[in-house]
């Protein structure tokens, strides 16, 4: 596929995705969630049972595929998250990098069970601007231990190219 068809067929699933979705982004509940594995709980903010982060409605995010240890988000880096040099300031990048790679780890977690980022480490390989209207954020499990897991994650254009990659170490608890 090339760049344009595969930019058409993630604007295709763009528009799908977020006709499923909560309108509204927001927290959900303890007893939303309390029986809720991991997995269980990003599927149904996917469905549109849940909803959406604040955080992925402040920075125009979406959840793609979710499986167990494994997530992909599309943004859409536009100029709103320019830095002073009219590119996408790295702040973005690492947003969306935490939410796939944790996203990842998340999904393998049992009910009951949470995480904390306790390290993030990130390679911003090209600048993002308007011109790619939208990417793809992959996160994957690297480790998952029973108090500490580590993932990987990168950002890519339509194009295929890489703008930036990440490692992470999550903490793995029980809410109190």
């Amino acid at each position: 596929m090339n760049p344009e068809e595969t930019l058409a067929l993630w604007q295709a699933e763009d528009t799908a995705i977020r006709a499923r979705l909560q309108p509204t982004p927001g927290v959900a509940s303890p007893a939303q969630i309390a029986r809720r594995s991991g997995l269980q709980i990003l599927e149904a903010i996917s469905a549109g049972e849940l909803p959406l982060p604040p955080m992925a409605g402040t920075l125009d995010f979406i959840p793609v595929h979710i499986e167990s240890g494994y997530a992909v988000f599309q943004g859409r880096p536009d100029s709103s998250y320019y830095n002073p040099m009219g590119t996408v300031h790295g702040g973005w990048y690492a947003t969306m990098l935490d939410t796939a790679m944790g996203c990842a780890v998340h999904s393998t977690l049992p009910a009951g069970k949470a995480y904390t980022t306790l390290e993030l480490k990130l390679n911003l390989i090209r600048p993002l601007s308007e011109a790619v209207p939208l990417v793809r954020v992959e996160g994957r499990l690297v480790h998952g231990g029973g108090r500490v897991a580590t993932a990987e994650g990168q950002i890519f254009g339509p194009d295929g190219k890489l703008y930036a990659l990440a490692s992470t170490t999550c903490l793995l608890f029980k809410p109190t």
